[in-house]
């Protein structure tokens, strides 16, 4: 069994809403994700999906994006990001994929899933900077802050949990959506909880657009990956490579 990452799929099945003002590698987004998913992806294997799902502002508008989701091969662990205004309660969003039979589906928030050489878990995240953030009124930087930590803290709590049980040391590798570090920007509350529990990979995405950006950086011991859609070529990709530098050559590549 295979584990796969990709950020900012940013689906919209009505086609109301476009990307291509991130440039032209997004004409006919949907159809290169669903090609290089297949080309990829087996049934035995998951895929992790690091927030901006669907361009839905309800669960029930989603429904033909999650749809679609579900179509494809592999279980899929669903991360919320800045623009998934339909996100729920859990208990709502596992409902609503059950009633409509979209067993694929699965949330991946405040909770960690084991895998047989490693350990996942993640959350939302936030860019500390205000130049980077579209908010509208008055926003509470230091709150968001805060209560993603504790968001993050109750999926490692969980995933520790999950390594002593499984007796094995196994990585714990964490999937974001905003990234902790970006452009001289960091997030120093979230990468001081990656530092308390031993991370030593994250993921994210959010960044769109940044063709010339490193895909992969390191700071203070921690390896930053960029898992953006567009980053990707819309191409899942393969997590925990066995040679780091082998990924950071694949991202050359895709270039």
């Amino acid at each position: 069994m295979a584990l796969f990452v990709i950020a900012d799929l940013h689906l919209s099945a009505d086609g109301s809403k476009s990307m291509e003002v991130f440039g032209p590698r997004w004409r006919g987004y949907t159809e290169k994700l669903e090609k290089n998913w297949k080309k990829l992806v087996s049934e035995g294997d998951t895929v992790i999906l690091a927030g901006d799902i669907s361009w839905g502002t309800r669960l029930e508008d989603a429904l033909e994006d999650f749809a679609f989701l579900d179509s494809l091969p592999g279980q899929k662990l669903i991360g919320k990001g800045n623009h998934d205004f339909w996100w729920s309660t859990a208990s709502k969003m596992m409902s609503f994929w059950k009633a409509h039979r979209l067993e694929s589906l699965h949330i991946l928030y405040n909770n960690a899933y084991l895998f047989d050489d490693c350990i996942v878990c993640g959350t939302r995240g936030w860019f500390t900077e205000e130049l980077y953030q579209n908010t509208v009124g008055e926003v509470d930087y230091a709150k968001i802050v805060n209560r993603e930590v504790i968001r993050l803290r109750l999926g490692l709590e969980e995933a520790v949990g999950l390594q002593k049980k499984s007796g094995d040391d196994l990585p714990i590798l964490v999937f974001l959506h905003f990234p902790p570090v970006w452009n001289g920007i960091v997030c120093r509350e979230i990468v001081d909880l990656l530092l308390e529990y031993g991370i030593k990979t994250c993921y994210f995405g959010h960044i769109h657009g940044a063709i010339s950006a490193p895909r992969t950086t390191e700071f203070e011991g921690i390896r930053f990956i960029l898992c953006s859609a567009d980053a990707l070529s819309f191409s899942p990709l393969p997590v925990r490579a066995d040679d780091f530098s082998q990924l950071c050559q694949k991202f050359q590549n895709n270039d």
